[in-house]
């Protein structure tokens, strides 16, 4: 009778420490995820402030895409969330990628110190949201396999814990590859 009540005693223990363990790991990942959302938007907003520092530059070679990037700034105000944030950042990415193109067509413009300079800038930042975007796919990755692991599925249900979506962002400085034709 004994060794059945110390076996139980035992499983009880095992199950109550293996379900505060799995709980915490919830609550860890939770927080990471929250933590590295909030590393992209810093890395966001510095973006964002180096916008109308490179418009200025470009103002002067080209009135008419500069008028393009005046209006981003009220891109930002009042997005909220990953999703919204997401495609704005896109359509940010997009028209950067787009005055990053006009500079091409300008050599005083590529060789101005004060260009180079933003767009070493740029380039810095744009890095420095790709290292918090995978930081934060990688805590998303690690959620989203305990949600759907057994058993931590049934605390990931009981306490509300869900999959969450990856943040997926094109750069403005990401290079594409050529396209060759043979």
């Amino acid at each position: 009778m004994v060794p059945a009540i110390m076996i139980t005693v035992f499983i009880l223990f095992v199950s109550v420490g293996w379900f505060i363990t799995t709980y915490n790991r919830f609550i860890r990942y939770k927080n990471r995820i929250e933590e590295s959302w909030s590393g992209i938007d810093v890395a966001l907003k510095r973006r964002f402030n180096l916008i109308p520092n490179l418009v200025r530059v470009v103002e002067g070679y080209s009135e008419h895409e500069a008028e393009v990037f005046r209006t981003k700034g009220d891109y930002l105000t009042g997005v909220t969330g990953m999703s919204n944030r997401a495609a704005e950042e896109s359509q940010i990415s997009k028209s950067l990628r787009g005055l990053l193109a006009l500079a091409e067509a300008y050599p005083d413009l590529k060789a101005s110190t004060n260009f180079l300079d933003l767009q070493n800038n740029l380039d810095e930042i744009e890095e420095d949201i790709q290292k918090a975007r995978n930081r934060y796919n990688a805590y998303v990755a690690r959620l989203n396999i305990l949600v759907e692991s057994f058993p931590a599925t049934f605390i990931a249900g009981k306490f509300g814990f869900a999959k969450q979506n990856y943040f997926a962002l094109d750069l403005a400085t990401q290079r594409e590859l050529p396209e060759v034709k043979l």
